[in-house]
């Protein structure tokens, strides 16, 4: 919105310091403060109504580890809401309102984030942890992504927009015609779920995920931006620079999240963040051409989503199970480990990760 003002003025001869509003690294800072600052602001106040509306607070799953069901009842879900409006409102008021990349990545978000609204509000409603039915959670998913991926496509460059990109290969791209919005599809839909999962601790979730938008604000960055592309020899894609307003927005938002959802948690994201944080790494990576990156900087959301796929596989084939408890991050919890000791581990996994998905911009 500001963007677009400033734009206005300096065509018609204002000339001011509002110039710096042009400059997309300094309106993603921008962008990364107000998400912060509204997040803090309005953390209290929300978890205060969450409180008084959610009587009972989250439903604990009863199959759990045994501490969960004392040391976390009561806690209010939902608190997704206060990322998904904090960051909103920032990528609104700093991001560039003509730039249909910013738009599809956030209506995919928001989109996702209804689903999981949809999900926590029954859960609450019922008082268990049976949500919306499996199929019309994956269809609604299904379909946003399927829209998102074919509206990315389009405003793609025709040489990219069918076509996935390898990130140790400068000039190698597989074409996947009419198949790349099904791909797209699989991979904010993936993730959306693979965020879901790693959503079973305080702070977990939520500190790998602004981890990965911090790598790809600076992908997004560069990806966007004609000469450092060609100097790092990535493929282009015009537009996607203003990505970076958007994900700094999104660290702002998560680090005010965090605030609150540090152990011992005020407030649980639920399905409305994590389906919702799930699809704007997808839909951000899909953007950018970096789909098989964020396998890398999420790699954590993709070991612990092979967990739960390897421990129902083989427990429905042979009735045993490979970890105590799946997610992985519950087989530590069974093993004894203290929860901060898995958070903090599993962030320090998730920053290494990171820097390994940096690297791939040198390696090639």
């Amino acid at each position: 919105m500001l963007y677009l003002l400033v734009s206005h003025a300096v065509h018609d001869g204002h000339i001011t310091l509002l110039n710096l509003l042009r400059y997309i690294s300094f309106r993603a800072g921008c962008a990364c403060m107000t998400a912060l600052g509204i997040s803090l602001l309005l953390g209290r106040p929300l978890i205060t109504m969450l409180r008084r509306i959610q009587r009972y607070g989250q439903p604990i799953r009863a199959v759990g580890p045994e501490r969960h069901i004392t040391e976390k009842a009561g806690t209010p879900t939902m608190g997704g809401m206060l990322i998904l409006i904090s960051l909103t409102i920032a990528t609104l008021l700093w991001g560039n309102l003509e730039n249909g990349f910013v738009w599809a990545v956030l209506l995919t978000t928001l989109g996702f984030g209804v689903i999981g609204f949809a999900d926590d509000y029954r859960k609450l409603a019922r008082r268990n942890t049976d949500g919306l039915s499996k199929r019309a959670r994956l269809g609604s998913e299904f379909a946003i992504s399927l829209i998102c991926g074919g509206w990315l496509q389009y405003l793609m460059p025709p040489e990219l927009a069918n076509h996935l990109a390898f990130p140790f290969a400068k000039e190698l791209l597989l074409p996947l015609g009419l198949l790349y919005p099904v791909f797209a599809m699989i991979v904010i839909t993936g993730f959306g779920n693979a965020v879901n999962f790693t959503d079973g601790l305080d702070g977990l979730a939520i500190g790998p995920v602004v981890v990965a938008s911090l790598v790809f604000a600076i992908l997004s960055y560069v990806v966007g931006n004609h000469v450092f592309a060609d100097y790092l020899q990535v493929h282009a894609v015009p537009g996607t620079g203003e990505l970076a307003v958007f994900c700094a927005a999104l660290v702002g938002a998560g680090l005010g999240f965090l605030w609150f959802n540090a152990p011992p948690a005020a407030v649980f994201m639920g399905d409305t963040g994590s389906l919702s944080l799930g699809g704007a790494l997808g839909s951000l990576a899909v953007a950018i051409k970096h789909e098989l990156v964020l396998c890398i900087v999420g790699g954590l959301f993709v070991v612990e989503t092979l967990s739960v796929i390897i421990q129902v596989f083989w427990y429905k084939r042979t009735g045993r199970r490979v970890f105590l408890m799946a997610p992985i991050h519950h087989h530590f919890e069974k093993k004894g480990w203290a929860e901060p000791k898995i958070v903090i581990r599993f962030w320090i996994v998730s920053i290494v990760l990171g820097m390994c998905g940096l690297a791939t911009l040198k390696l090639r």
